[in-house]
């Protein structure tokens, strides 16, 4: 007899109900456990590995891999990941590390933060794969999801822009996108003086300034910023400027604003 769960992995009976495949690599055991238990509730088949061998002997039957970056023992989810890219380049690959800076050489197609990315996210990554994973490897722009890491740092309450030397953005929060009264989807490939004519002078040079030599910029002064004072209020703002090398390898800024007071115009 077969069984309903062995139709849907039959070779050439894909449905819509299949069962995804994914490989968790971690050498932490209450991680693969934690990991696996999770994924099951969102309707996921786990198979699970603690090492770069085990891993390997799984790789003809997963549909996505999620591998942790640092294995200890000089060894790395890396090395996974690149025998998978060699035995079955369309299957997605998502790197687990606890840094953003490392680069690892194009192999994986996400690469989720340990510690900040929570569940959803890695949910979120897998549900982004299933309708590909039996085409050509996937390349996910994840900017949304690094830059977004930066706002979860800096706090809600900022407003935050992240933009090339140019002033064109990449990124704001909901804070930035309901002070200019735009959907968040409006900013990125606009470019911030085009779209704010009136804006206070000086800032075009003060950004590209940061992007170009990498240093921190700080005032407490400017009035007027981001288009205020509007509605019979003076705004004054503490803003913060610092470099950031943007998802394409080039150095952009990172604008941060304070409101520190309000004062009715008379």
């Amino acid at each position: 007899m077969i069984h309903e769960t062995d139709q849907e992995t039959l070779p050439g009976k894909e449905t819509q109900t299949e069962t995804i495949r994914v490989l968790l690599l971690d050498d932490h055991p209450e991680n693969l456990l934690l990991r696996s238990t999770i994924l099951r509730k969102f309707g996921y088949h786990t198979e699970t590995a603690a090492t770069v061998e085990e891993a390997e002997a799984l790789l003809g039957h997963i549909d996505i891999a999620v591998l942790d970056y640092h294995l200890g023992a000089g060894k790395f989810g890396t090395e996974v990941a690149a025998a998978l890219r060699r035995q079955r380049p369309q299957v997605p690959i998502i790197i687990l590390s606890a840094t953003l800076e490392r680069r690892f050489g194009g192999v994986e197609d996400m690469h989720l933060l340990k510690g900040y990315s929570s569940i959803d996210d890695l949910v979120a990554a897998l549900r982004s794969f299933e309708a590909k994973r039996r085409g050509k490897p996937v390349v996910v722009d994840a900017r949304d999801f690094f830059y977004s890491r930066i706002n979860m740092a800096i706090g809600d309450d900022v407003v935050l822009e992240i933009m090339d030397a140019d002033g064109t953005w990449q990124y704001v929060n909901e804070a930035c996108a309901r002070l200019l009264e735009h959907p968040r989807d409006w900013f990125p490939g606009r470019n911030l003086f085009a779209e704010m004519p009136d804006l206070e002078s000086g800032w075009q040079e003060i950004i590209r300034t940061v992007a170009e030599t990498r240093e921190t910029y700080i005032d407490r002064t400017y009035r007027g910023l981001l288009n205020l004072p509007r509605k019979g209020v003076e705004w004054i703002w503490n803003v913060l400027v610092f470099p950031i090398t943007l998802h394409n390898g080039k150095t952009g800024v990172v604008l941060t604003a304070r409101i520190l007071e309000r004062k009715s115009i008379l």
